[in-house]
């Protein structure tokens, strides 16, 4: 072969291993085979607007962790794999739990209502490039929660899909769910992610699968 062949194929060959276990968009919808890993509900930019008696420090400490243990130990109430057409979505909730841990209780409470809608798509690629993700393949999802809003009764979640070997978001779309006034913190925020969940469901991933595998 001569050299400038053999270099050519040499090229060839190291752009295909480079690429080699990539993930892109059109996997999840085109082959519902495709598994996708539920990295849990990342609460570092989270805003609570209008709640002047909710304890920050609890809400860091104990909430947002529960918030996400909710999430998993009812699935049927909580029904991941079927809004997104799995037949199972592993998960492990460890890597938002030590980020969660880390969110600015004195930023926590809000009184501001430009707070529940102030995040990017800049600011969600971000929030994954800093996530640990293990040695996990394929594709992560993962809820980043923007705010919840008392006087709104809604709160706002961006469902997020990436690419877990490079850390690129695939796809981020926010979405609003509904926040009962339950008695507790936990149930208040488990009920909107019900909801953004319910939302996937019904209507949204039907919508990504037309765009992305139609």
């Amino acid at each position: 072969m001569k050299p400038l062949n053999l270099f050519a194929a040499l090229l060839g060959t190291l752009l295909l291993s480079t690429g080699a276990g990539a993930q892109t968009i059109k996997d999840v919808f085109a082959n519902e085979e495709t598994p996708l890993f539920y990295y849990g509900i990342d609460f570092t930019k989270f805003r609570l607007i209008d709640d002047a008696t909710a304890n920050a420090e609890d809400i860091v400490d104990r909430q947002f962790d529960g918030i996400n243990d909710l999430i998993v130990n009812e699935p049927k109430k909580y029904d991941l794999a079927g809004a997104f057409r799995r037949s199972a979505i592993n998960h492990d909730l460890s890597y938002v739990s030590k980020k969660n841990e880390k969110a600015d209780v004195n930023a926590l409470k809000s009184t501001t209502t430009d707070d529940f809608a102030r995040l990017t798509e800049k600011d969600i690629e971000a929030t994954v490039k800093g996530m640990t993700t293990g040695n996990q393949k394929g594709v992560g999802l993962l809820f980043v929660a923007e705010a919840a809003s008392k006087s709104k009764k809604a709160m706002a979640v961006w469902v997020t899909f990436f690419d877990i070997k490079t850390k690129k978001v695939l796809h981020t779309e926010r979405i609003e769910g509904k926040l009962s006034m339950a008695f507790t913190f936990r149930n208040q925020m488990g009920t909107a992610i019900k909801s953004v969940i319910d939302q996937v469901d019904k209507k949204k991933y039907k919508e990504w699968k037309a765009k992305y595998a139609g």
